[in-house]
């Protein structure tokens, strides 16, 4: 109860007739250095415009962040609240989120494992030299991460397009070897369809060098461009999703089967990542958003 000093008369109110149920009034009015006079007298005043304006404002901020599954935060939802014609400073929608207890979900970043090195060939990183992409189908990038899955460890290696930031391509398996990369590779040759000349980047993994990978990339006359030595941060877009979707649904959610989580991952970058959710990168719209209005 130390932490509740230094309140104001209305904030110590506030905050008794939050948690009177669970303490006496007495107690509480007694802790904060109020009378329970004034307290009851407050109870029956009508509330101030601004009180009232905040209970609306906090039932838009809810249906926001009931909509993203409890994954936006305060940044996100004011943004959202913005493209829906509601009028807000993003301070206000912090505090109300902050004193209502609407939390994103905690991020949580899974190291990735280290992978066995094949003495295989190794390419520069042409992203380097090349222009920032202007439409699709220009550069891509490819990353595996592994997902805890019971006692042990399943694999998803994903494709995104630089351009968008939209995911078009992912596979999910129990082994990482370069079936995996090939399986993401191939859904996303489906879907895009891309002219010779586009750069698809990866990090130097053995499933990306492997022959059957470098097989299908030649085959569509595929640039293959890799990370400089010790530079993760050459792949800092599909970093920054696999960091979005653990902290957004693998972390603190249960997955009895491997195709229960794949299933859930599908429903993740279909409905939402790709259709729904705001990237900051893209002015705050979604990826397929921002394809539509280029």
């Amino acid at each position: 109860m130390a932490t509740l000093s230094g309140r104001g008369t209305t904030e110590a109110f506030q905050f008794i007739k939050k948690h009177a149920s669970h303490l006496s009034v007495k107690r509480l009015c007694q802790r904060l250095g109020v009378s329970r006079s004034g307290y009851y007298d407050w109870l029956k005043r009508t509330p101030s415009v601004h009180v009232q304006q905040d209970a609306v404002l906090l039932t838009h901020i809810k249906r926001v962040f009931k909509a993203s599954a409890e994954r936006y935060g305060s940044p996100k939802v004011y943004q959202a609240l913005r493209t829906q014609g509601v009028v807000v400073s993003q301070k206000r929608v912090a505090r109300l989120m902050r004193e209502n207890g609407l939390k994103a979900r905690v991020e949580r970043v899974y190291k990735r494992l280290s992978k066995m090195r094949a003495e295989l060939k190794v390419l520069p990183n042409h992203r380097l030299q090349a222009p920032k992409p202007t439409g699709p189908n220009q550069q891509w990038s490819s990353d595996v991460t592994y997902i805890r899955h019971g006692h042990r460890h399943v694999f998803l290696a994903v494709i995104v397009d630089l351009w968008s930031r939209k995911i078009i391509g992912w596979a999910l398996h129990e082994k990482l070897n370069a079936e995996l990369s090939v399986a993401a590779l191939y859904q996303a040759l489906k879907q895009r369809k891309p002219k010779p000349g586009l750069i698809l980047h990866t990090d130097r993994g053995v499933e990306f060098r492997a022959q059957a990978m470098q097989i299908w990339l030649n085959k569509f006359g595929i640039r293959h461009s890799m990370n400089r030595p010790g530079q993760c941060t050459d792949n800092a877009e599909v970093e920054s999703f696999f960091k979005t979707l653990k902290s957004e649904l693998i972390y603190e959610n249960y997955f009895p089967t491997v195709s229960a989580l794949r299933d859930q991952i599908s429903r993740y970058i279909r409905n939402f990542y790709n259709k729904v959710r705001l990237h900051s990168s893209l002015n705050y719209v979604s990826p397929i958003q921002f394809e539509h209005a280029a």
